[in-house]
């Protein structure tokens, strides 16, 4: 009987440490969050932050995490450095008083084991909001360069420039932003 019991116990602790949480930091080369928005009806533009940074703790067995990235807003790239400025202004990002962008969570959302969504709060132009993102595609493996364990998601979410305090000429170029999240991170 006694035997029983201590392998029960034993059980319980390898299983309580397999479980453990897993921390990952972003991998900066090919975490490059973007946004794209109508631009007076003519086209969807597309731009892009060139420096993330942040980490993902995420307990697969117990089916939480949590996720802490801050976006360099002065990183913005459009493709052209007059509009990189003028994006950068107070009308928009604002940069010279907010220079970063940040998404904090700690809910995730599971089916089964697959990671398919994740509630938190952004946080642009000191505007907060809550900001739920749908996981398109999430996938932990080993990195076949790094020989470290990887996992990779990308990451999407609408939201409304407006309510950021970023208005300026809605509805004409469109208030509603497609924001997307691609992460790439190593584990520590």
């Amino acid at each position: 009987m006694n035997k029983i019991i201590a392998l029960a116990i034993a059980t319980s602790f390898s299983a309580a440490a397999f479980a453990a949480p897993e921390t990952y930091v972003l991998e900066q080369n090919h975490t490059k969050p973007r946004f794209e928005y109508s631009h007076m009806g003519y086209s969807t533009q597309l731009s892009r932050f060139d420096t993330a940074k942040g980490t993902v703790t995420i307990d697969r067995a117990a089916k939480t995490g949590s996720v802490d990235v801050t976006i360099d807003a002065t990183s913005v790239n459009t493709g052209s450095d007059m509009f990189n400025g003028h994006i950068q202004g107070e009308d928009f990002f604002d940069t010279a008083k907010f220079p970063t962008i940040t998404y904090k969570s700690d809910k995730f959302k599971f089916e089964g084991d697959k990671l398919v969504g994740i509630e938190g709060n952004l946080t642009i132009k000191g505007v907060t909001k809550p900001v739920t993102l749908t996981v398109t595609s999430f996938m932990c493996m080993p990195h076949p360069m790094m020989k470290k364990e990887a996992c990779g998601a990308n990451a999407t979410a609408k939201i409304k420039r407006s309510e950021f305090n970023m208005g300026k000429y809605a509805p004409l170029v469109g208030d509603e932003v497609t924001l997307t999240i691609p992460v790439e991170s190593i584990k520590q």
